[in-house]
């Protein structure tokens, strides 16, 4: 009987070919993550802000680079997961819309201490400035570390102008004369004040009353509707 010569098959040769293999994998992955990711470029959801939520005043903007430059995004995120245990918890759960004007966001992975996605407003700002200060002046059990050097120093103020020019070209509306007024604003004003307007205004956007605040408004528009259009 004659010998045949084995020839393989196309899904052998890419079985057997370590380059080719990795190279329609990585085709494959490519592919796959862009199909995923790019729509969301073009979805208001994603790319227009909820109602309420603006450009980070001045001070809030400085009290967000120390925050990063602390590193509290290590121990805190920032999102909270739409889980009925989350939002018992922490309250609504975060949209994409909240974050268009976050460079970058501050969701984060692991959580050694509480979600501060809706902790503006929760707490007056001298809880936060004692805690800061000193968290086992509040919470003795707290590994939290302390800030006190936060008290003692001053923003700078210099700083913000050329920081909000440079988010404008990424596409944050910050507007001439709030550039202009930004370092006189913030002028004289402590790390720990700016830490603490940060802060506060996390997530204030969107909560449980407002949620419903906008559903009776919602309602009440589809009743005023009702007549006319049973009219018509």
């Amino acid at each position: 009987m004659a010998h045949t010569e084995h020839k393989p098959s196309g899904h052998e040769r890419i079985e057997t070919n370590n380059f080719l293999m990795i190279v329609l994998i990585t085709l494959v992955v490519a592919v796959g993550g862009l199909v995923e990711i790019v729509p969301l470029f073009f979805q208001h959801s994603t790319t227009k802000p909820i109602e309420g939520v603006k450009p980070y005043p001045a001070l809030q903007l400085a009290g967000r680079d120390i925050y990063i430059r602390e590193g509290c995004y290590v121990c805190h995120s920032q999102m909270v997961r739409p889980f009925h245990a989350e939002t018992l918890r922490y309250g609504p759960y975060s949209v994409a819309g909240e974050f268009v004007y976050d460079h970058p966001f501050q969701w984060g992975s692991k959580r050694t201490g509480p979600d501060l996605a809706r902790v503006g407003g929760r707490y007056s700002d001298e809880w936060h400035r004692i805690h800061l200060i000193n968290p086992r002046d509040l919470v003795p059990e707290s590994n939290m570390p302390a800030y006190p050097w936060l008290e003692r120093r001053e923003v700078d103020a210099d700083s913000l102008p050329g920081k909000m020019r440079a988010l404008r070209k990424l596409g944050v509306p910050y507007t001439d004369e709030e550039i202009a007024k930004a370092a006189e604003e913030v002028k004289g004003k402590t790390e720990l004040e700016a830490l603490i307007a940060y802060l506060q205004g996390l997530g204030t956007a969107r909560s449980w009353d407002k949620l419903a605040q906008q559903g009776q408004t919602a309602q009440q528009g589809v009743s005023v509707q009702t007549p006319a259009s049973a009219a018509q």
